[in-house]
């Protein structure tokens, strides 16, 4: 077969069948001798002629003589170098990425993209053969849009890295995710409880859950937030908590916004309970944390999803807010949900809703945070009924 400057063409016999394959030359650097290197390109089945091969080539931009080309950059390739250099160390230059964003990205690339898409050349994947994966996935696992859309996001971000470093060619096509659609919508709709049935959930709880239930459910306190508070967060004298930090799978870190930093009010009745626990704890002092292990001897908080498997869950079933046997997502955060339906539904001003829940945009605080309960739909459907059915007795 003809050598070309950019390479050549040669069909191999695999596994699979036969299959085409670049090949070229370059020079290593430990001995300046001249080695092969090859390249799979497609099956023959799918490129019967070499012009056809030659196409797919072109299409993933196999341009040996360009001095910056990385002909064997698969996908993996592309991963791990993002991995590296943007989930590795955070440096003042770098965008900061909280840990648990660190460790879901890693997750998503590691469980999933590299498993499906590590061995490809990066420059291959197809956008219709990503959605068509992505699909699947719904179908077979049962994940969420907004799951499928995060994964799609991941890697979108993975091809960006690329052509940042100059791994791949900074053009439209050389990031197939720019033409992957992924529905974002999700029909998951958030428990609420009414005050009737937090305080039957508080009423089986035991100390200091049932504070810490109590303090999530009257300040919309992120439970991270919860468990990162220190006694000398609580300032019982100006009546507010300072939220200076996190604790989110074993580690410290940063509230999760801005306006997440803002004090929270600290009522009366809350402080009662808060002043009472910390009368109790042998973890009370300034450095302490208010919700501390005596697992660890209270050098580390409590740990979130074991708070919800073994005493908020149970509390809940025993309440009566759902069957032991329900497959229903609920923790801590519908708490945080509840306590926004409930200020909305009571008129309270939005801005104020918004202020108390530390979001940085009102509309998060209406759109994603206040839920409407069946009595409302019922009550708002009666008004209507209502005023239709008396406009017509008096027409």
């Amino acid at each position: 077969m003809a050598r070309f400057q950019r390479g050549s063409l040669r069909v191999e016999s695999r596994r699979n069948g036969g299959n085409w394959v670049l090949r070229y030359f370059v020079t290593r650097h430990s001995d300046g001798r001249r080695v092969e290197h090859k390249i799979p390109i497609g099956l023959v089945h799918d490129f019967p002629t070499e012009s056809a091969a030659w196409a797919e080539v072109e299409r993933q931009h196999l341009q040996l003589n360009e001095p910056h080309f990385k002909p064997r950059m698969t996908f993996a390739h592309l991963a791990q170098h993002f991995m590296t250099h943007e989930l590795g160390e955070q440096t003042e230059t770098a965008d900061p990425k909280s840990h648990t964003t660190i460790a879901g990205y890693k997750r998503i690339l590691k469980n999933r993209c590299i498993d499906r898409w590590g061995k490809r050349i990066a420059l291959s994947l197809e956008p219709l053969e990503i959605e068509q994966w992505l699909k699947a996935l719904k179908r077979d696992e049962g994940l969420a849009n907004p799951t499928l859309d995060k994964i799609r996001r991941v890697m979108s971000l993975v091809f960006k890295h690329g052509q940042r470093h100059g791994l791949i060619p900074r053009n439209q096509e050389s990031n197939p995710m720019r033409f992957v659609r992924c529905k974002t919508t999700s029909s998951y709709e958030a428990m609420i409880l009414t005050p009737k049935q937090a305080f039957d959930v508080l009423m089986h709880l035991q100390e200091p859950e049932r504070s810490l239930t109590l303090l999530a459910s009257a300040t919309g306190l992120r439970i991270s937030e919860c468990l990162g508070l220190q006694w000398q967060d609580v300032n019982f004298e100006q009546s507010n908590i300072h939220v200076r930090r996190t604790w989110t799978c074993g580690q410290i870190g940063v509230p999760k916004s801005k306006a997440s930093h803002a004090p929270v009010p600290l009522h009366s009745l809350l402080a009662e309970f808060m002043q009472t626990w910390k009368n109790t704890t042998p973890y009370s002092q300034p450095g302490d944390w208010v919700f501390a292990s005596f697992k660890c001897k209270g050098k580390q908080p409590r740990v979130a999803n074991m708070l919800v498997e073994y005493h908020l869950r149970p509390a809940a079933v025993k309440a009566g807010v759902f069957l032991k046997d329900d497959k229903v997502r609920f923790g801590f955060h519908n708490l945080r949900h509840s306590l926004a339906s409930f200020l909305v539904r009571s008129k309270t001003d939005p801005k104020t809703v918004q202020a108390l829940l530390r979001h940085s945009d009102v509309k998060t605080t209406l759109q994603l945070y206040a839920h409407s309960i069946s009595e409302d739909r019922m009550a708002a459907q009666g008004q209507v009924l209502e005023a239709i059915l008396q406009s017509g007795s008096t027409g």
